[in-house]
């Protein structure tokens, strides 16, 4: 669709046309997905004026919302786009409730009318009952072939009030985005409210305090067209040459040093959901990949990560995500763009400890967890979970939430053809593979979007792995007590496949502090000593027999066991 608006008003030339020409990351066009929003400014003539239109292509999926709300939050409308073969999803529903939380003008608009299975008159309904607008104000269109583009353009400007914004007032403009760029630093993308920002004013940001000269202003074409200054009402970039990505937040606020204004609204600290190790496969790589994580950084602002160190893994990284896609983006950039190959530990939430003493811990790590002794309570944070589906399912995502110790909060038909669930769970249950069984359980047919609700107390407990009554830290995983036996039963039996014999016995356990919930092992390799013995006296057999005993029993006391990498995928893929 945002193709289709480029190519309309000519914003770009035929040469420079190529499919989702807004999505410049190959991961984006590969998934069909937006993972980073891109702004460029539309010039559109109609009823004999000239209008300046600033888009923003928004990434949709729930793991980028924080960049989705302050996108909002820098516009005066919005275009809702609902696919007329699909109907409404849970991510369009939770970023419309953004958008109106903004007081955005929502024009909806149905895409993809000219595909075989679209269903037009049930997703007029839908939307009609959703926003309750009238079915008139519903705009029929087609990314593909390009219906209805006129209609939107000449929507957006009956419809969309102008930006109102006083030019003589201090600077207030909000940072929705930056990009990094080798040669010229830190690129801020802002919206500007109030104020004139222009070539070497002297700005500070108000949330870290930070002063810049600003060296380049301009506004977002396809390429960036510098301007001697910038107005308000306008979306532009600015260039100083800032190196540090802390210095850079979305959502804050730019203004002069020599004047300033206030923060504008909303701005939050990005918080990461997800948490989990990523440690170089070659432990010489780990500056490498130390710079590669820096430069990731720059470009992705909500991603976070501390030192760590694994016994088993040697030094890597603690990162913090917003979700598994996010993870799973993240892992991809750094092989393609930066030819890091990286092994990822088991991914888990970030739970909060209070010890007796009534101290209060954040644990990230499972190797954080204060000793059960001094423990006097532990809370798990909670989502509420918004599922859309087919009426036939429902059976099998209640069997599916349920289990995942979730509590069913409301169920309602949006129509007669779609329903509605909504649960309390906790996060932990759909780190692991929540998504793909929600998938399979329904056929495709669900889709599922969440917002975190705080921390509840739970019975969580550390459960370690023990080879030989060593501990394998890189294996320790966070757990519900009720789940605690089944997962270590069914980790250890993994483990006995995957791991080689030794010439000794190996006992692989796995524990809740002293206690041993489960155990396999792994029996010895046992080396033929009698083959050189022909005939003569079973003495002759027993005493080397007893001699191999003895080396064995030696052997068990100071072994050290082999751990393949692909041990610690395993426990990614237990189902």
């Amino acid at each position: 669709m945002a193709d289709r608006l480029l190519e309309h008003t000519k914003t770009i030339g035929a040469r420079d046309m190529m499919n989702q020409v807004l999505d410049d990351m190959d991961l984006e066009r590969e998934k069909g997905i937006t993972i980073k929003s891109h702004a460029i400014q539309i010039n559109y003539p109609y009823k004999g004026e000239e209008y300046i239109l600033n888009l923003i292509d928004t990434p949709g999926h729930v793991d980028f919302s924080y960049e989705v709300s302050r996108a909002l939050a820098a516009c005066e409308g919005a275009l809702l786009l609902v696919d007329a073969s699909q109907g409404i999803q849970a991510q369009t529903i939770s970023n419309l409730y953004l958008a109106i939380d903004n007081d955005l003008e929502i024009i909806p608009v149905i895409n993809k009318i000219d595909m075989d299975g679209a269903m037009i008159p049930e997703v007029t309904d839908q939307i009609v009952e959703l926003i309750g607008c009238k079915a008139d104000d519903i705009i029929l269109a087609s990314g593909k072939s390009g219906i209805g583009i006129e209609d939107i353009l000449q929507a957006i400007i009956e419809r969309i009030p102008a930006p109102k914004g006083n030019e003589d007032a201090p600077l207030q403009a909000l940072v929705f985005d930056s990009v990094f760029n080798s040669f010229r630093g830190i690129i801020v993308y802002y919206r500007i409210f109030n104020g004139i920002i222009r070539k070497g004013d002297k700005i500070q940001f108000i949330a870290t305090g930070a002063e810049y000269e600003a060296q380049e202003v301009g506004v977002l074409k396809l390429t960036m067209t510098s301007k001697s200054e910038v107005k308000a009402g306008d979306v532009g970039y600015v260039i100083t040459g800032i190196k540090t990505a802390k210095d850079i937040k979305v959502g804050d606020t730019i203004t002069l040093a020599s004047k300033p204004g206030k923060m504008i609204h909303g701005f939050e600290e990005v918080k990461p959901m997800v948490f989990a190790g990523i440690f170089p496969v070659n432990t010489d790589e780990f500056e490498e990949l130390r710079d590669c994580m820096e430069k990731l950084q720059l470009n992705d602002a909500s991603l976070t990560f501390e030192l760590e160190t694994s016994q088993a893994l040697g030094f890597g990284f603690r990162c913090g995500f917003l979700g598994l896609l996010h993870m799973e983006i993240i892992q991809e950039r750094l092989e393609r763009e930066f030819n890091q190959t990286v092994i990822t530990t088991v991914p888990n939430v970030s739970f909060i400890a209070y010890t007796s003493k009534g101290d209060r811990i954040d644990v990230n790590n499972p190797t954080e967890m204060p000793d059960p002794t001094k423990l006097d309570r532990i809370e798990e944070p909670f989502i509420k979970a918004q599922i859309i589906t087919l009426p036939e399912y429902i059976g099998n995502i209640m069997t599916l939430c349920l289990g995942k110790r979730g509590i069913l909060i409301n169920q309602s038909y949006l129509t007669p053809t779609r329903v509605e669930l909504v649960f309390e769970m906790p996060l932990t249950e759909i780190v692991f593979d929540f998504y793909d069984k929600l998938k399979s359980s329904t056929r495709g047919y669900a889709s599922f979007d969440y917002a975190p609700i705080g921390y509840r107390e739970a019975d969580i407990v550390k459960m370690d792995i023990l080879l030989n009554g060593d501990k394998v830290d890189a294996l320790s995983a966070l757990i519900h007590r009720s789940r605690a036996q089944d997962f270590g039963r069914r980790l250890c039996e993994k483990l006995k496949e995957l791991l080689p014999k030794q010439q000794f016995q190996i006992a692989i356990q796995a524990a809740i502090g002293a206690k041993v919930i489960a155990r396999e092992t792994i029996s010895a390799m046992r080396k033929d000593v009698t083959a050189k013995c022909y005939g003569g006296d079973i003495s002759r057999k027993r005493k080397l027999l007893e001699k191999q005993k003895e080396g064995k029993k030696r052997m068990r006391q100071i072994g050290n066991v082999e751990v393949p990498q692909e041990a610690f995928l395993a426990v990614l893929k237990l189902d």
